[in-house]
């Protein structure tokens, strides 16, 4: 009787035991799964404070690229040159090289145009083609009017048949204007920033006009390709180059000829040689 009442205390001690390590193994289980999941949360704010910050530095660095960009632009934007009616050159803004002239080619785009900007555009010089409406008849005339500005070169009016404005009613004087800068547009897809007068020849109509257009009107400081004597590659280089006009900011004009287009790369050499930097056309006031 002893013997089996000692048995049974011992297997309820043994229960009462197990029991206890049993609920001790639960617990410590349960602690085991809160630190793992308090683990795992901790990780996942990490990780979500770490995208976070990732993407505010993305953030901020798009906004000062964009802003870097921005000013780049305004700075390229920033006119650098303002003509000068009375010589029809240029003065320079604020620190721009005042030692520059400007290159501009009439009559464009007839036979030589094409090849005189070649040459300018390997020797990296910015220039402006002033356009005249009958040399735009054709798809091939276009075509050329079309690589010249694509190559870069500022696109001017310079009237549709080369009338002198000053013999002409204002009508008509209307119509030489606005039909090849529609003529011009529709080829490159630009209006013309520039207008120069055949002969020079302008009105008070054609001036209100050309502002009315958005358009610069300029003259010239000295061209002498049209002049038998200049009608020679050697000849018209010299007196391009030696000019006594020949000064800061200077407007030289030229033409769309045989002897020009064969002299144009001496000229530009003779400049440079002279210490003489190219206006760009497109940093000249009041072109946009």
């Amino acid at each position: 009787m002893i013997h089996t009442k000692i048995l049974i205390m011992a297997a309820s001690i043994a229960l009462l035991t197990a029991c206890s390590n049993g609920a001790q193994s639960s617990g410590e289980s349960a602690n085991s799964a809160e630190e793992q999941k308090t683990v795992e949360e901790t990780a996942a704010q990490k990780e979500d404070a770490e995208k976070a910050a990732a993407e505010k530095a993305k953030e901020e660095k798009a906004a000062e690229e964009a802003k870097a960009a921005e000013e780049a632009k305004a700075a390229e934007e920033k006119p650098e040159y303002k003509l000068n009616p009375a010589f029809w050159g240029f003065e320079p803004i604020d620190n721009a090289n005042a030692k520059a002239v400007l290159i501009t080619i009439d009559d464009a785009p007839d036979k030589r145009s094409l090849e005189m900007a070649k040459t300018l555009k390997e020797k990296n010089v910015p220039a402006i083609f002033f356009v005249n409406g009958h040399f735009l008849d054709t798809d091939d005339e276009k075509n050329v009017l079309m690589e010249i500005s694509d190559m870069g070169f500022a696109i001017g009016n310079h009237t549709e048949t080369h009338a002198n404005l000053q013999g002409i009613s204002e009508e008509q004087q209307q119509e030489e204007i606005l039909a090849v800068s529609k003529t011009i547009e529709e080829t490159i897809g630009d209006k013309p920033k520039f207008f120069r007068a055949p002969l020079g020849a302008n009105t008070d109509f054609s001036r209100e006009l050309v502002k009315k257009e958005g358009m610069l009107l300029m003259n010239w400081t000295y061209g002498y390709d049209w002049n038998k004597e200049y009608m020679d590659a050697a000849a018209l280089t010299d007196i391009m180059v030696n000019s006594e006009l020949l000064q800061n900011g200077a407007n030289l004009l030229m033409h769309d000829r045989e002897w020009t287009a064969e002299a144009l790369g001496d000229i530009i050499d003779g400049l440079s040689e002279k210490g003489y930097s190219f206006i760009d056309p497109n940093k000249i006031e009041g072109v946009e």
